[in-house]
């Protein structure tokens, strides 16, 4: 046992329903994310492919989104959540959401990281003949590969902070059990535990994160 009432099994069980949600998240939303962020760099004025109308329609869509906090997001997006996976309660069920936020949020992550790549790398990638996509897969990208690497960090640092607050409309997860046993029926054992789990976590995640973006560095 852990705490009064939650079983090690249970535990588990939460810490594998939370890792689900992260990656899973995490792998569609970071598709999503840098395929929008490649678009915001492209685009803009001045960009290698720029469209303002694209740009004009794809910067205030991704604000948006951004704008609205997580707990407030899941919530507005019920019907939507209940379209896609049919149900609104569940670990999948808390998958849609979790997209919606990263997928904005990974788009400016990865712009972020695409416009610190010097202007005169993709000057020189230009006179020397290289086509707009070339550019973006050879240059750019490459380029950004470190900063991209900790920007992928710290988006996986924020879902797992997001999966938390899924637990309070049944997502599963740590803050589930968190909210279920460890707040309303005053379990501070198993509060503990959680914090401590998830403080490990996220640890472990920014170590690697920093690390692969070191070796990134050096190549």
């Amino acid at each position: 046992m852990i705490g009064k009432s939650v079983t090690i099994a249970q535990f588990l069980e939460s810490i594998l329903q939370t890792l689900q949600m992260v990656f899973l998240s995490l792998a569609i939303g970071a598709v999503l994310g840098t395929v929008l962020g490649i678009a915001l760099v492209v685009t803009r004025p001045g960009g290698v492919l720029a469209n303002r109308w694209v740009f004009a329609l794809l910067n205030p869509v991704i604000n948006v989104l951004r704008s609205i906090p997580f707990i407030i997001l899941m919530v507005a997006i019920l019907p939507f959540t209940r379209f896609i996976v049919g149900t609104t309660v569940g670990t999948g069920a808390a998958v849609v959401p979790l997209v919606v936020f990263v997928g904005p949020y990974i788009a400016r992550l990865v712009e972020n990281s695409l416009l610190e790549v010097p202007q005169g790398i993709i000057e020189a990638a230009d006179s020397m003949g290289a086509t707009s996509w070339q550019i973006v897969w050879r240059f750019l990208l490459p380029e950004a590969r470190s900063s991209l690497i900790l920007s992928l960090t710290t988006a996986t640092i924020g879902l797992i902070g997001a999966t938390a607050m899924a637990g309070t409309i049944g997502g599963g997860g740590l803050g589930d059990l968190a909210i279920s046993y460890g707040y309303q029926r005053f379990d501070s054992i198993t509060m503990l535990v959680t914090v401590i789990v998830l403080v490990v976590m996220v640890q472990g995640i920014q170590g690697a994160g920093n690390l692969l973006a070191r070796r990134s560095r050096r190549r």
